[in-house]
């Protein structure tokens, strides 16, 4: 007899990448996505129109633009939504009357998934922070998390973040130490904050081709627990997926059609263009066209990947990008690619500039196009990132990758449906 399909919510849901997963996995149905960003909100309720078959009424109603924050409202319901249809247009109010507990119905909410703005926890966000981002609003999103799962009571849930969240200490607590409190009173169990260091996963693992790691908290309901509903269990199961061979950015985005610089500056539709196809017969898509680079960055690019200078130690970096550019840092903010390696993490970094993402071909001397980062994020060829060229890559790098996340729902549905 073939099993049922499992049920899940998705909050902080951004343009999908965990969602993807699951339902790429096809042992899910999603009842609800939430997130409050609306260039991300219109890019997954597109995804679920155009390639999930769910109608434009539908994928309205699924994908919740609403401030998590506001939990009861979210559950509850009718609020009016100030929202944007199509990148530029007019902005309308319509009425979002169903919430969560609309949404979900009669149903049994299997899984509750999601992770929150990683800015606050990331290491490299508190070094920025004068505060060390302990006074940021977003150290205690998980609490809305946590509403959510007290309200729907699923068998488990998967929390998602950086390695960073092991470190922050917001109110001189940790912030482990606050979930691992919070899950316990409502019921949970989750590995403690001694323990969650080892469950520090990484995307490379899982055939996407990038050094990622998170920390991947998985939480079981005591009052669902079975001898093969466990912690212990659904790590193993989870680990059984891991491939032996990484993929490297060869395999992923080296059929991609090629760029020049060119001597000639084009403006389309107010964005600049630097760079030429070196095969003009090939169609270019929208995302695969490199962003504009002035002379200096692309004479920087040519030379320091020819050079090989990601290999050279740190001071001879330092002294290559002081003598190009005429200053005296302390700093080299370049680095390139490696085509037989996986990428570095995918950042939303690049949405400011793609310097630490120098594309490995020195000829092209660019940076990687949001169709590279987003095949480098293992998210499908058909997935169509359909606002400007900022907030694509912006999305892209705040996502989690969709082949990684569709590991952990095989593996957990196996474990929910008894058959390991």
């Amino acid at each position: 007899m073939k099993n049922k399909k499992l049920t899940f919510i998705d909050l902080f849901a951004g343009c999908g990448g965990l969602s993807e997963g699951f339902i790429m996995s096809g042992k899910y149905d999603a009842l609800a996505h939430v997130e409050w960003e609306i260039p991300m909100v219109r890019t997954l309720r597109s995804r679920l129109e155009k390639k999930w078959k769910h109608t434009n009424e539908d994928a309205f109603k699924r994908v919740l633009h609403f401030d998590i924050q506001k939990t009861e409202e979210l559950i509850n319901g009718n609020w009016k939504e100030e929202t944007i249809k199509s990148f530029g247009s007019t902005n309308h109010i319509e009425v979002q009357k169903y919430g969560l507990k609309g949404l979900v119905g009669k149903r049994k909410v299997d899984l509750v998934i999601g992770g929150p703005p990683c800015q606050a926890y990331s290491v490299a966000g508190r070094a920025q922070d004068k505060n060390s981002m302990k006074e940021d609003y977003r150290n205690y999103l998980f609490e809305s998390f946590i509403k959510v799962v007290e309200e729907f009571q699923p068998n488990i849930f998967v929390f998602e973040n950086v390695p960073g969240i092991l470190s922050a200490c917001p109110g001189d607590k940790k912030v482990t130490e606050r979930i691992f409190e919070y899950f316990d009173q409502h019921g949970y169990d989750i590995k403690t904050p001694d323990e969650l260091k080892n469950v520090i996963l990484s995307a490379s693992d899982f055939g996407v081709p990038q050094k990622r790691n998170r920390v991947i908290i998985v939480g079981v309901r005591r009052a669902s627990k079975t001898k093969n509903i466990n912690l212990d269990s659904i790590y193993s199961e989870i680990n059984k997926h891991k491939i032996k061979t990484p993929k490297t950015l060869r395999d992923v985005i080296n059929h991609l059609p090629k760029f020049k610089p060119s001597d000639k500056i084009t403006t389309l539709n107010g964005r600049k263009y630097c760079y030429i196809p070196i095969d003009e017969d090939k169609f270019i898509e929208e995302n695969h066209k490199p962003r504009f680079q002035n002379e200096r960055d692309i004479k920087i690019f040519r030379e320091w990947v020819s050079k090989n200078m990601n290999k050279r130690p740190m001071i001879e970096r330092i002294q290559f990008y002081n003598n190009l550019v005429g200053r005296n840092s302390k700093h080299a903010k370049y680095r390139s690619l490696d085509w037989d390696k996986p990428s570095q993490t995918i950042v939303a970094h690049l949405y400011k500039d793609g310097l630490m993402f120098i594309h490995p071909d020195a000829e092209q001397a660019r940076t990687i196009t949001v169709k590279e980062a987003a095949l480098i994020q293992s998210f499908p060829n058909d997935f169509e990132f359909i606002e400007n060229m900022g907030y694509n890559y912006k999305m892209i790098g705040n996502a989690v990758p969709p082949l990684m996340a569709e590991k952990i729902a095989i593996a957990i549905n196996k474990i929910l449906n008894n058959e390991v």
